[in-house]
């Protein structure tokens, strides 16, 4: 029997990705979409892509529409999923690609989203390493609740979180420059984001430590291993549609090798179907995940300067979110972790 789906904020880029995937899904079936301001139009109307949905109806985002589904992926704004996945039975997998249960501080919550907590959920990130070598997959299996790592978390965490996990380099002298496509704003009509302002020109944002993922990159890191972590991250809105490429250093430990580094990067991700250690001298490129649910991942040492430099990069809108919340509700329930997922981008 197919597994009933409903996606909530599916007229966004995020809900509007989930649908894609989840359309090619072997087990999955959508059976309900939701939206906020566009309820009551038809879902081809806003996700004129998605040919196989066409006979779906947008509803009102309720808790009411929304129960009795096998699954619910959220894809909505910070702040508005709490209240509705608490009235979600226990038994419903609820799968939450915003940010509202991410962070287990409650004062890093108030620091960088404030509005009310609503606790942390089981962490989406399958491959994240853990201090005793362990990996985030095994707190899936089975879970009922889960969180969807952020998009600049993603590239961030699974470019460093190797090399913390083995002491190779300095936690708390850690920098990241990201460039990122504007899709993951959403779809809000912004000035700095029309085409005659982003076409043809780059400026970064969330600058001197004040992007929302901050909180959540030290707390990847920590579970990684760090005892503190220091992370100066910088994002850069580039023109491309999709896709962030992380540019991490860090200052090498004492005795550490880039022969080290990659050795601990290949005993962590070598088994991995999605993360991808490039060889050396081989840099990744976004336009080589569009489409895809993988990081790639290049690694070199900058011996001048005695630092690590890690390049990662992804499909903000797969790896980093959809993608991401489909293999962890795979996990979930007990199917192949690699179901309705691609390795392959598209190209050109």
């Amino acid at each position: 029997m197919p597994i009933s789906v409903a996606v909530a904020g599916a007229s966004g880029y995020a809900g509007g990705e989930l649908l894609r995937l989840l359309s090619a899904h072997p087990e999955f079936d959508v059976v309900t979409v939701t939206a906020h301001s566009n309820a009551g139009q038809p879902l081809i109307a806003h996700q004129p892509h998605l040919r196989s949905l066409a006979h779906l109806t947008l509803q009102e985002t309720t808790p009411e529409v929304l129960a009795g589904h096998d699954v619910v992926f959220l894809a909505l704004p910070h702040g508005a999923s709490g209240a509705i996945s608490a009235t979600l039975p226990a038994e419903t997998l609820v799968v939450d690609a915003g940010a509202d249960h991410r962070l287990t501080d409650p004062g890093d919550w108030a620091d960088y989203y404030g509005g009310e907590y609503f606790g942390a959920w089981t962490y989406g990130m399958p491959e994240l390493v853990l201090a005793d070598g362990s990996k985030q997959r095994e707190a899936i299996v089975g879970a009922r609740r889960i969180a969807v790592p952020g998009c600049n978390v993603t590239a961030i965490t699974l470019g460093l979180a190797p090399a913390v996990r083995a002491g190779l380099i300095e936690p708390r002298d850690l920098v990241s420059v990201l460039a990122v496509g504007p899709s993951g704003a959403g779809k809000s009509l912004r000035t700095d984001l029309l085409a005659s302002e982003l076409l043809g020109s780059a400026h970064a944002y969330g600058v001197g430590g004040v992007h929302r993922h901050n909180p959540e990159i030290r707390q990847n890191l920590m579970a990684a291993g760090a005892e503190a972590v220091s992370i100066s991250f910088t994002p850069v809105l580039v023109p491309m549609a999709r896709g962030i490429l992380a540019t991490n250093t860090a200052t090498l430990a004492s005795g550490a090798s880039l022969a080290d580094v990659r050795a601990a990067f290949e005993e962590a991700y070598g088994d991995e179907q999605f993360l991808h250690v490039l060889p050396e001298g081989v840099t990744p490129r976004t336009a080589d995940t569009v489409g895809a649910n993988t990081c790639l991942v290049a690694l070199a040492a900058d011996v001048r300067a005695n630092r690590l430099v890690t390049v990662s990069a992804i499909d903000n809108l797969v790896k980093g979110t959809a993608g991401a919340a489909i293999q962890s509700a795979n996990i979930a329930l007990g199917l192949p972790e690699s179901a309705g997922l691609s390795t392959d981008g598209v190209a050109p």
